[in-house]
């Protein structure tokens, strides 16, 4: 699975699960540009970083169009802070939407150009988010499963030069997950509801997406690959346990 002589583009590369896909596409010879709207807190000597909002489909072709060559492109931006839907309006919601779906969508398109010409991929970074109920994130899930059906279409329209998947990422455990799972001690809470017993790494997430940009996955496109450590246990039978200790 090595990328030596490839050039790969991480959007949201400079910290979490985007840096972790960085550090692995470069462990694996590629030449690596992170982009984000904000430099990274921490030096990421593996990578180049430029600064780009995705939103903002002048300056993404503008990017795009000075880079001398593309083949791997990682569309990670994303993400929203928890909040039920009643408690924001359409707005709102709308700009998660933006940022999850259109975004990746106004990158690809001005990526593809370079795509073609070196026969290379997209992964796009989905979320279980997008095929289950996400309260406190609905437009985020919303905008996930539209990312991985839009992955699906451009994988077929953009065949057989250009080839697109979906990493469904589940639970990461990053520098700031901490603070969602109300410390430490929630961390590992939340962690052994996971099969395989904790939290992906964003390595993890990296290595995953280097498999998928690399010839060993040649003949994959169009697919969605799930990294959630064996999904989550049915609450069905954690209550059905409950009823019988009681």
């Amino acid at each position: 699975m090595q990328l030596d002589g490839k050039v790969a583009v991480v959007t949201g590369g400079t910290r979490g699960v985007g840096a972790g896909i960085a550090r692995s596409l470069a462990r694996a010879g590629a030449d690596v540009v992170v982009c984000a709207r904000r430099p990274p807190d921490e030096p990421l000597p593996e990578a180049a970083y430029a600064p780009l909002d995705v939103r903002d489909t002048d300056a993404v072709r503008h990017f795009f169009t000075a880079l001398p060559r593309l083949d791997i492109l990682v569309n990670n931006a994303g993400g929203t802070p928890h909040r039920p839907l009643a408690h924001a309006d359409a707005r709102h919601h709308a700009r998660v939407i933006e940022l999850n779906l259109l975004a990746p969508l106004t990158v690809s398109l001005a990526a593809h150009a370079h795509l073609e010409r070196t026969g290379g991929s997209v992964v796009m970074i989905g979320s279980v988010s997008g095929s289950r109920p996400s309260p406190g994130s609905a437009a985020y899930g919303a905008a996930k499963a539209g990312l991985e059906n839009l992955a699906r279409s451009m994988a077929v329209e953009w065949a057989p030069r250009v080839r697109v998947n979906t990493l469904v990422v589940g639970m990461v455990r990053t520098e700031l997950t901490h603070l969602h799972y109300g410390g430490e001690d929630g961390v590992e809470a939340v962690a052994r509801t996971v099969p395989l017993g904790r939290l992906a790494l964003p390595a993890d997430v990296g290595e995953a997406a280097v498999f998928l940009a690399s010839d060993a996955a040649r003949y994959i496109s169009g697919a969605s690959l799930l990294l959630h450590g064996g999904g989550e246990r049915p609450a069905f039978l954690d209550a059905a346990t409950a009823d019988k200790e009681t």
